[in-house]
């Protein structure tokens, strides 16, 4: 699965929030004793920083995959860089929820919300919001408000949200971050696609919270495959080529 996604972008990743209600606790034992439970199991995860609002546990820049951990003062977050298998795509991730409510005190009552997120980059030269529309707007009704005569399209980012089920807790986003405008010009960096799957209804017991990260996996790999890569990924990918023809 991660493997072929590969083909359509230069890079990556999927990365997980567990938002709380209530600040958690940061001090140096509680960060340093998770952070040294993560590295034991993940010992390329090496590098520690403190930075302005958060503590950051990582391995170097060039690792493939890349991991990272970061606690903040509402919330836990973690990353997967070009994982090459499902198991490395989400090992991290489920460790964190397995250990670290228990390292940082997280009671079923302080828990928000979950949060997946799949990510793909695609690098593109020109403009970021020209490509994006050619690739999502052509034929439509839409498509005439970007080629006003004598205009010059500078903002184009679509962002769509679904609720996924009837209950209403568990979210879809969908997002296309361009990074290009009319003042910026060119750039090297890419634009980027986000799926973003959210589940608000609380747990129980914390031991919940894998059967919770599972679900989300489960209907984040579907939606990828039917929705992100026909509609989005490969559209733009196409039109980046067409454009460097």
């Amino acid at each position: 699965m991660p493997d072929s996604y590969r083909v359509l972008c230069s890079d990556f990743y999927i990365n997980q929030k567990l938002n709380v209600k209530l600040d958690l606790p940061r001090s140096r034992d509680t960060a340093l004793d998770l952070f040294e439970r993560l590295r034991r199991q993940y010992p390329e995860m090496s590098s520690f920083r403190r930075h302005k609002d958060e503590l950051a546990l990582e391995s170097p820049a060039r690792d493939v995959p890349h991991r990272w951990a970061a606690v903040r003062s509402n919330n836990i977050r973690s990353g997967v860089v070009n994982p090459e298998d499902e198991e490395q795509a989400y090992g991290l991730h489920r460790s964190i929820l397995e250990v670290a409510p228990y390292f940082l005190s997280i009671s079923p009552l302080d828990i928000e919300y979950l949060e997946l997120l799949y990510g793909f980059d695609l690098a593109a030269s020109g403009s970021h919001d020209r490509i994006v529309a050619d690739a999502l707007l052509a034929g439509s009704p839409l498509a005439a408000l970007a080629d006003l005569p004598g205009g010059q399209l500078v903002e184009f980012q679509p962002l769509l949200g679904a609720l996924l089920n009837d209950t209403g807790d568990i979210e879809a986003h969908f997002e296309v971050k361009t990074r290009s405008g009319q003042r910026e010009g060119t750039t090297t960096e890419p634009i980027s696609v986000y799926l973003t799957l959210r589940r608000y209804e609380p747990v129980r017991d914390v031991a919940e919270l894998g059967e919770r990260f599972e679900e989300l996996a489960e209907k984040g790999q579907q939606i990828v495959a039917d929705c992100v890569v026909p509609g989005l990924l490969q559209p733009i990918k196409d039109s980046i080529v067409s454009g460097n023809l």
